[in-house]
């Protein structure tokens, strides 16, 4: 999918770039398959703020997507190659031999009237999920679960692809886009292929307006604030931070720290961090 510029008519035109979506299908999303999407603004069920600037954006209604491909040794037909408001990647409406139609993440190179299948009898090609024990080593997945039954949950954004690199007893392993090598259960679920939507970070918003849409407000720097609102706030003139490094407004260090746990319980599957460490 490709990016389009447009003629410098106002100041926001001039950087700004979108998507190419004509080779989307120009339908209505299938009714059934949607459900609506509660506005909280960033609140949690106390009612207190724990997201910051979140907030407004244009009505939207959430997609059902199939992550489980739990219908396995039958045919579906890709009927349409939808824009998705809740995610980067497209998604394909399918329709099974028996008449049900769900939600998937498109691939790449999906197009609409493709056959696609899920289950061991599945061929290798993007589209089609199968077990990770049943994918040769060195194919390129995504939509990859961590639980076997409980659904894709790693590499589910646009362009993202993880490789398969090689199968050690229950478990196989793989790299996944931030370059961090993990041991999952050979009886999880993958799908084919690379998620679609490739370019999605070419693109360039150009005006504040498009990100007000997506929900997003205004962040206001904390070197301007007052010192009893923000650690770096205070100060004559343009102070530095004063301290010796960056931290939130609540006093704890930002850009770069580390939150993970030390000794978290899934560390034993992790071969070798992003970092490479």
């Amino acid at each position: 999918m490709a990016i389009k510029s447009y003629k410098p008519t106002t100041p926001s035109r001039r950087k700004m770039t979108v998507t190419d979506y004509t080779q989307l299908s120009k339908v209505d999303p299938e009714k059934s398959l949607l459900e609506p999407v509660k506005k909280n603004a960033g609140r949690n069920s106390y009612g207190r703020i724990t997201v910051r600037h979140r907030g407004g954006g244009n009505r939207k209604k959430y997609r059902v997507i199939d992550f489980k491909r739990d219908k396995d040794n039958m045919t579906a037909t890709v009927q349409t190659l939808e824009y998705d408001p809740n995610r980067s990647a497209f998604i394909a409406l399918v329709q099974y031999e028996d008449g049900e139609k769900r939600y998937i993440i498109a691939p790449n190179d999906l197009k609409v009237g493709d056959k696609i299948q899920s289950g061991a009898e599945a061929d290798i090609k993007p589209g089609n999920a199968l077990l990770l024990s049943d994918i040769p080593v060195g194919t390129f997945i995504h939509n990859i679960e961590l639980y076997p039954g409980k659904g894709a949950q790693l590499v589910r954004s646009a362009g993202n692809t993880a490789q398969l690199m090689g199968k050690e007893g229950s478990y196989v392993l793989v790299r996944l886009p931030s370059g961090e090598m993990r041991k999952i259960p050979s009886n999880c679920k993958a799908s084919i292929g690379q998620v679609s939507n490739i370019d999605h970070e070419n693109v360039n918003f150009g005006k504040a307006g498009r990100v007000r849409n997506m929900g997003w407000r205004p962040t206001v720097r904390g070197s301007v604030m007052n010192p009893c609102d923000h650690p770096h706030g205070g100060g004559e003139g343009k102070a530095p931070v004063g301290r010796p490094g960056p931290v939130t407004p609540w006093g704890k260090p930002a850009l770069g720290y580390k939150t993970r746990k030390t000794h978290n319980r899934t560390d034993k599957f992790i071969v070798k961090r992003r970092n490479g460490k």
